[in-house]
């Protein structure tokens, strides 16, 4: 069984009313065979389980991303330049580090991220110049008597003051149109891949596809480290911006190839548990 096919059993099934017999093959997996798999392979590679759950919002991430933590500081000693840091700053770095690459490790093509523009509310507010016209109040009075008495020629809007006002108002995000979120979907619809124009003309029409230059087949972009970056500089960590390229950008790479070592394995132990193959203890 692959992890993929684990996720149904998370979700509460409906009864389903047939005349026709259920399974009864002795080779068949029962709702409590799965539940004890799921917990033999979690006690094996708990940390993978934990990183795939709260990926798909079955649990909440923050037991995944205090995993990822511990490992971090597992790992620090391989990068003299971040040991080096003082505690409180290391502390506010491993944290920020394992927090974004949980992030950029959940995000596919299918996964959406709050709207950078309007921080997730789908409105913005701005500046516009509107222009208020009204009439003074002694002229009022001209230009009622005007209108009764019909005089040739009148036109009221003579009297009419017109200012021009600047006033802050929300309008509607340009950028996801509203709705608060964007989607991680590269240019290429998730696919990975798109159309060779070069090569689609010399065969003479005939579609030719290539991998995506623009998310390198992955069908999605990645989580860009600048905004890692932002939330160290909130935080005021001190940290510059060569010494985070240097240092922490190779760093959190290694955290994300991390976690998708640790589902890996998640999903090799389930497979051998529900295959009946022997797990060493």
């Amino acid at each position: 069984m692959r992890l993929e096919q684990a996720l149904k059993y998370f979700f509460a099934k409906t009864s389903t009313i047939s005349d026709s017999p259920r399974a009864t093959a002795s080779d068949a997996l029962t709702g409590t065979d799965i539940m004890a798999a799921f917990g033999l392979a979690d006690s094996k590679a708990g940390f993978g389980f934990d990183l795939f759950l709260a990926k798909h919002g079955i649990s909440g991430p923050e037991l995944a991303v205090e995993s990822l933590y511990q490992f971090s500081l597992t790992q620090v000693g391989k990068s003299q330049s971040i040991a080096n840091l003082a505690e409180d700053t290391k502390h506010i770095v491993l944290q920020t580090l394992a927090t974004f690459a949980f992030q950029d490790y959940s995000r596919s093509a299918a996964s959406v991220r709050p709207c950078e523009c309007c921080n997730g509310k789908g409105f913005i507010d701005t500046e516009v110049f509107t222009t208020k016209v009204h009439t003074p109040f002694p002229a009022r009075e001209i230009v009622k008597m005007s209108l009764q008495m019909e005089v040739k020629g009148f036109k009221p809007s003579e009297y009419d003051v017109h200012r021009e006002l600047r006033e802050k108002v929300k309008v509607l995000c340009p950028t996801c149109k509203g709705k608060k979120v964007l989607s991680n979907a590269c240019r290429c619809h998730g696919k990975g891949k798109v159309l060779d124009k070069d090569a689609t003309e010399k065969r003479g029409g005939i579609p030719v596809y290539k991998d995506c230059d623009k998310c390198d087949a992955r069908g999605y972009s990645r989580l860009k480290f600048s905004a890692v970056m932002a939330a160290l500089n909130q935080q005021e960590s001190g940290i510059g911006k060569t010494f985070a390229y240097d240092h922490l950008h190779p760093f959190m790479e290694m955290l994300v190839a991390q976690c998708h070592k640790e589902e890996s394995l998640a999903e090799t132990m389930l497979g051998m548990v529900t295959k009946g193959d022997a797990i060493a203890s």
